[in-house]
Order: C-alpha cells, then sequence, then structure tokens
C-alpha cells in the first residue's frame, strides 16, 4: 500500500475566517462548510510529491528508481544485414507511384469542370508525392544505425563501403525525401489553386515533371543504396553461439585448401597472392555437431596503418568474433614470402591475440626440404636461434600437412575437433556469466 503526499511550500496572508473553520460530519461524510469569500494573496515556490509505503500504520519514503536511457543499450547481436528491407530501383520507384497517382478520381459530387480538374490535379500530385516518399521513409527507418550494430557488422560496413559511406547514402535518400515532400506539396497546393480547368491541367503537369526530374538526377541515391542492400546480404552469417575456426595466416600459404578440405566452404584457389577477398564461410560436422570455418585474407608484414582493407577484415573477425585459430605457415617457399617474414607476422598476431584458442601448421610439407628456405632478401647469418629454429621446423607443436599428398590431415581434424569443442566449453562458460551478471 502506497500513498502520496504533495508538500506545498508556500507563503500567504493568514485569513482568521478559514483558520476558525471546522468540519461538521453528515450522511458519512465529512463537509466543510461554505467560507466566507476574501481576497488572498497566495505565492507557490515549490511542489514536490513524495511517494511512501505504508508499514506498520507508518509512512515509508519508497525507494527512488531511475529510468532506463533506452539510447544506451548496446546491440550486441549479429544478423542485423538479413534483415534488411528490399530496396526497389529509383526508376521502379517512380514508375509504380506515377501509375497509382494517374488511377485517383476527383472528389465524387463536384460540378464545376475548373474545381473538378484542380481538385484531381491536387489529389493526383498529392498522391504521386506520398507514393514515393513512404518507401524512402521506410528504407531510412530500416536500414539499422551503425551503432547499434555488433561492432564485426560495423567493421564490415566500413571496411566494404569506406568510412562514413554508408551513413552518406542514407542522408541522401533522406533529403530525396524531404524535398519529394516539398514540391509535392507545393505543386499541390498550387494546382488547388488554379482558376481555370487549362490552369490546373498545366499545373499538373508542371508538377509531375518537376517530381520526374528530382528523381532522375537525385535518385543515385536509392541505387547506391540498394547495391549496398545486396552487398550486405550477401555477407556470410556468423553464429555467435557456434564455435567458429579461424584460419590465419600469410597469403598463398594454403589457407583455402584447407578450408575446402576441412569444411563445405569452396574458396578459390590459385597460386597468386589475395585470392581470398573477403571473409569465406564454410560449416563442419564431426560427431554430429556443427562447426563453422572461416578463410580470411592473407596479411603481410606492415603496421596496421598501411594494411590494406582485406588485411584489415581479418584483424575485424579476430578482434570481434569469438573464433579459435588455425595459423597457417609455409617454409617451402612457394608463397612468395620469406619464413622471416611470416616468423615476424606470425610473433605479432599471436602475442596480440594470444587469448584465443589456437593451433599452428605447416602447410605443403611435400615440399620441405631438409636445409631451411632462405630468401635472398634475407640475412643469413642472423643470430636469433628462435629465427633459426623457425625456418627449419616452424612453431613449436605445429602440425605438418600437405593437401596434395593427404599427408597429417586425418591428425589435424582430430586437433581441429579438439580444438573446437574447447571453444564450445568456452562459449558456454561466457553464456553462463553473463546470465548471472544480468541477474
Amino acid at each position: 500500500m502506497s500513498c502520496a503526499f504533495s508538500l506545498l511550500e508556500s507563503c500567504h496572508l493568514p485569513c482568521s475566517r478559514y483558520l476558525s473553520t471546522t468540519f461538521r460530519f453528515s450522511r458519512g461524510c465529512y463537509q466543510m462548510p461554505r467560507p466566507i469569500k476574501h481576497k488572498t494573496l497566495c505565492l507557490c515556490k515549490n511542489m514536490q510529491t513524495v511517494a511512501c509505503e505504508l508499514v506498520k500504520a507508518s509512512y515509508v519514503p519508497a525507494p527512488q528508481t531511475k529510468p532506463k536511457d533506452q539510447s544506451l543499450a548496446k546491440v550486441e547481436t549479429i544478423g542485423a544485414f538479413q534483415k534488411l528491407p528490399m530496396v526497389m530501383p529509383s526508376v521502379d520507384i517512380f514508375q509504380s507511384a506515377s501509375r497509382k497517382a494517374k488511377r485517383v478520381l476527383p472528389t465524387k459530387g463536384i460540378a464545376n469542370v475548373a474545381k473538378r480538374e484542380r481538385n484531381r490535379g491536387a489529389k493526383q500530385l498529392d498522391a504521386l508525392m506520398k507514393e514515393l516518399a513512404v518507401p524512402l521513409r521506410g528504407y531510412i527507418e530500416n536500414f539499422p544505425k551503425r551503432i547499434y550494430l555488433h561492432p564485426y557488422e560495423r567493421s564490415l560496413i566500413e571496411l566494404t563501403f569506406g568510412a562514413g559511406n554508408y551513413e552518406e547514402v542514407l542522408k541522401k535518400v533522406d533529403a530525396l525525401r524531404k524535398k519529394v515532400v516539398s514540391v509535392g506539396k507545393e505543386h499541390a497546393s498550387l494546382c488547388a489553386k488554379s482558376l481555370s480547368k487549362k490552369e490546373a491541367e498545366e499545373r499538373l503537369t508542371e508538377g509531375l515533371e518537376k517530381l520526374q526530374e528530382i528523381f532522375k538526377c537525385e535518385g543515385q541515391a536509392i541505387d547506391d543504396l540498394l547495391y549496398i542492400a545486396k552487398t550486405l546480404r550477401a555477407m556470410p552469417v556468423v553464429d555467435l553461439e557456434m564455435p567458429t575456426l579461424c584460419l590465419v595466416g600469410a597469403p598463398n600459404v594454403g589457407k583455402s585448401s584447407l578450408v575446402r578440405l576441412l569444411s563445405t566452404g569452396k574458396p578459390e584457389v590459385c597460386n597468386y597472392p589475395f585470392t581470398t577477398r573477403g571473409i569465406l564461410m564454410g560449416h563442419i560436422t564431426l560427431d554430429y555437431q556443427h562447426f563453422q570455418v572461416t578463410d580470411t585474407p592473407g596479411l603481410l608484414k606492415r603496421c596496421d596503418e598501411d594494411r590494406n582493407n582485406l588485411e584489415k577484415l581479418t584483424l575485424a573477425v579476430l578482434s570481434h568474433l569469438p573464433t579459435a585459430i588455425l595459423y597457417v605457415h609455409d617454409l617451402s617457399g612457394q608463397c612468395g614470402m620469406s619464413p622471416s617474414d611470416q616468423f615476424i607476422i606470425y610473433k605479432e598476431i599471436s602475442e596480440r591475440f594470444g587469448n584465443h584458442l589456437w593451433l599452428d601448421v605447416i602447410s605443403k610439407c611435400d615440399l620441405l626440404k631438409e636445409s631451411p628456405v632462405v630468401f635472398i632478401t634475407e640475412d643469413r647469418e642472423v643470430d636469433h636461434l628462435e629465427l633459426a629454429k623457425y625456418r627449419k621446423i616452424g612453431p613449436k607443436g605445429a602440425l605438418r600437412v600437405s593437401v596434395k599428398n593427404e599427408d597429417g590431415i586425418d591428425k589435424l581434424k582430430t586437433k581441429v575437433h579438439e580444438l573446437l569443442m574447447a571453444q564450445m566449453e568456452r562459449i558456454k562458460s561466457k553464456r553462463i556469466q553473463d546470465n548471472i551478471e544480468v541477474a
């Protein structure tokens, strides 16, 4: 049970008539005699409402809770790209709107020809304006804002279309919508004020041509939005609750070949760098359990500021998705990058993402020779024991495999299964921890 009091701080001129007023009881209720009216000055300073709970015949102030700010809620789910609305080409939008607007008839019962014509013109221009503006407003409302997307999806948008281009296209579409509404209302008003049938017809034609010109000149923004929607919907869907194996390494070390061998993914396999031009997704089924496998673009030896968007895409996957890493090394000299450079990249990535579950694989072991491969650009006399060991046998505990001869493939599949099962346990533990924090 609760009660609310209004505390009124006021100062007023005393009135003896009110102070001497008494209550009398009549028919089960209190009635106050009607006081004699006197002019009274009343100045209110402040009024505050306090909520109280009734506990054992005493009023106890209730705890005040602040309303939650919905704008600060974090959205951490993936899958917004598959919910994007279907965008029509600008030409199709205008043609469809024109056909519907032409079918609009004047209001019945108007006998005067001039009035009937200006009524028809105004209604058709208004209908065309609405048919053009409504779908544009739907695009603006249903395309998600970047701040509400998962960090991985935000990175995909920025790296695919460039920084700020996604928001810029949406702004242009919204500007087109506002212009269509403004021009449509203006010409509909002019048509409604026509004095003759001929003038009404001219106003109608002028308004239709003006709206068509606007859509022809600025409709490219809609076509750009259509391209964005198609590109984003084609992005691979990542399930955050499903363990994911991410293949990482330098370009052309054999990542795509391993993805084709381990999963249902069919990436392009060629003997040149940057064959993988995006994130490719495949799936593995082991012991009736499903897992995800991603093939990522290769990394070069350079700082983050100099990396291209393909390399940044790989780093985005490792930064924002809960993945286990299968790092692929090529010590045969066939990938075009020296083992020394691969070693530097490997050390950087392993230190940067050391919290991920990890498995090292040396590919193309059928091409390895007894003596380590040393490129001309490398310093043969470098005094680095770890690098010298890496050139010869690779990282400690690395598996040697050959896709061509299928050497070590069975052992690789077993290790991958163990790695993904460990990743599944991590995901379950994190989910339990998140539920406890929410509770």
